[in-house]
């Protein structure tokens, strides 16, 4: 694994600004190849367009897709204590405990799709910050849970899903979706874990009281995840960044995996383009983030569970488009009479 190469959040924007860009010739190679198979042309809908957008990130006209890899990052908030969930923050460190013993519904999916995962509790004896208060971490905590992030990616890999558990953040997500798009409070805060209808006022309340004690945070995507966010989050962010230094494609999870990728979106123009969203949460705002984005979620099930778990299930919708684009014959190998 390579080791992150920031100190500071300049410093790492400043690797956003100087990373990989996709491979042209890859690229134009693959639509050549897809153009040959034995189908008519655009038959296979999307799964034609993620395969060549795999292609393009992996520098190869015939991709494979054999080493996927899931991670879970867990961080504890310190607007939990607010009231904004339905359950306890000593949850997140059960259930780092339920991941690890295999229990978890990550855990069946990764088994599911043949990927491997791997869980990183983040300081879970230390919650974030208050951020109704001021930052809910300081630079130098926020850059260690981007480090966790970064060094978390395996330079083997050739597709990375990255998630989260941390009671408390589906606020952080909706504080940081508030502070960097426009719109009311009340578009980016949903129930989350299963809150009632007070809980939900109380959420609301945190964010715009979050925005109002972090102005910094305002339309600036580091700031944002540094005053608003959580480690997760952060390890969320510099996940999805490490996998572009390493030209890794990316499938985008949830609510909480969208507005830490929002971040990094912010801080630089296309710094996404390594990345397509897994799918739709029924988690409300998850939808608007995402039309922000200019990302088309891959599926639409419902989910609202994080942890990786959607993410996870559109391994499989991709492997599948890889292993048509490299597997199908061209038109000459198999002796059919093309178009």
């Amino acid at each position: 694994m390579s080791n992150a190469t920031f100190c500071t959040l300049a410093e790492f924007q400043n690797i956003l600004e100087n990373q990989p860009e996709p491979d042209q010739t890859a690229y134009d190679g693959a639509t050549a190849r897809n153009s040959q198979l034995t189908k008519p042309p655009g038959a296979l809908g999307r799964l034609e367009d993620l395969a060549i957008w795999y292609a393009s990130w992996r520098g190869q006209v015939v991709p494979v897709l054999e080493n996927a890899q899931v991670l879970v990052f867990a961080g504890n908030h310190g607007v939990a204590s607010l009231g904004v969930s339905a359950f306890p923050s000593e949850v997140t460190a059960q259930m780092v405990l339920n991941f690890q013993h295999g229990g978890a519904a990550i855990n069946q999916l990764c088994r599911s799709v043949g990927a491997t995962l791997a869980v990183h509790p983040l300081d879970l004896d230390t919650p974030t910050a208050d951020f109704t208060n001021g930052p809910a971490m300081s630079e130098a905590e926020c850059i260690a849970a981007l480090q966790a992030g970064w060094n978390a990616v395996d330079d083997t890999t050739d597709l990375l899903v990255a998630g989260e558990m941390g009671i408390g953040n589906t606020t952080s997500a909706a504080a940081i979706a508030y502070a960097l798009f426009d719109g009311h409070v009340a578009d980016w805060v949903g129930r989350g874990t299963g809150v009632n209808d007070a809980g939900l006022a109380i959420k609301a309340d945190v964010v715009k009281q979050g925005l109002a004690a972090n102005p910094q945070a305002a339309r600036n995507g580091l700031q944002a995840l540094r005053c608003l966010g959580g480690r997760e989050l952060a390890a969320l962010a510099g996940a999805i960044a490490s996998a572009r230094d390493k030209s890794i494609p990316v499938i985008l999870d949830g609510f909480i995996c969208s507005a830490a990728a929002a971040c990094l979106a912010n801080a630089k123009s296309g710094a996404l383009d390594h990345a397509v969203a897994g799918h739709l949460s029924s988690e409300g705002a998850h939808g608007a983030i995402l039309d922000r984005l200019g990302k088309e979620p891959i599926l639409s099930l419902g989910l609202r569970l994080g942890e990786a778990s959607g993410g996870a299930l559109a391994i499989g919708i991709l492997k599948s488009a890889v292993a048509c684009h490299s597997g199908m014959a061209t038109f000459a190998e198999a002796g059919v009479s093309g178009a």
